[in-house]
């Protein structure tokens, strides 16, 4: 049975302006590259070519970062999950131009996405890079890392799978170092046990000309 979702949205869903390739790879590439998930758990046996470690990509943007990883890492499969929907036009036309086969992408809200579709103990590794800081204190509770979000992601998580935090909001980076600690469900290591060298992405590169200082801060979920 789905479930509805008790999680205020860490997004607005912004349709926002296609350009017509952009347009156009949707519409051709979606059936290959696309996912519905409707009700059903995901199968990633049979979504993916190959057998083998699947990587949550959350809010892969116009996904120039996640086509690097799909690139550089073929030993790994990565899902994507975007709900800015010329970003996924984007991001098909140039997995299909790159003959890639280790991506998959779902325009969904992720919380409904990991309640309703997802098996227990199904990520090797769970990326989120620069995520909505929600900056005001007013919005502070649409901010996504949360615990209640934090224990949903343990669940689909396999043992000692990684948990992979990347923000140019100082104030949210500390927001998300007191939270982690507060779950008690991740142990902080001083590198990346995936991804040797972290894409750059637009909106790190803008962070960066209005001087924001980088946090990246990477976990493990806890065995025991």
């Amino acid at each position: 049975m789905q479930q509805t979702s008790s999680f205020i949205r860490s997004f607005v869903r912004r349709e926002g302006r296609f350009t017509k390739a952009q347009r156009e790879a949707l519409q051709q590439h979606w059936p290959h590259y696309g996912i519905d998930p409707e009700q059903q758990q995901l199968n990633f046996e049979t979504l993916f070519i190959k057998k083998q470690a699947v990587v949550l990509d959350i809010g892969f943007g116009n996904g120039e970062s996640l086509l690097t990883l799909a690139e550089q890492h073929p030993e790994l499969n990565f899902l994507g999950v975007e709900v800015y929907r010329p970003g996924i036009g984007n991001l098909l036309r140039n997995a299909y131009d790159s003959k890639l086969e280790n991506i998959r992408v779902i325009n969904t809200d992720v919380v409904e996405l990991l309640q309703n579709n997802i098996a227990a103990s199904s990520f090797s590794a769970v990326l989120i890079w620069f995520a909505d800081p929600w900056p005001k204190r007013r919005h502070h509770k649409r901010r996504l890392i949360q615990v209640p979000f934090l224990k949903l992601l343990a669940e689909k998580l396999v043992p000692e799978g990684e948990l992979n935090i990347a923000t140019d909001w100082q104030p949210y980076a500390k927001h998300i170092h007191e939270t982690v600690k507060l779950s008690g469900l991740y142990t902080d290591i001083p590198a990346s046990t995936f991804i040797q060298q972290r894409p750059q992405t637009k909106f790190e590169r803008r962070g960066g000309r209005l001087g924001h200082n980088i946090s990246e801060q990477i976990y493990i979920l806890k065995t025991s």
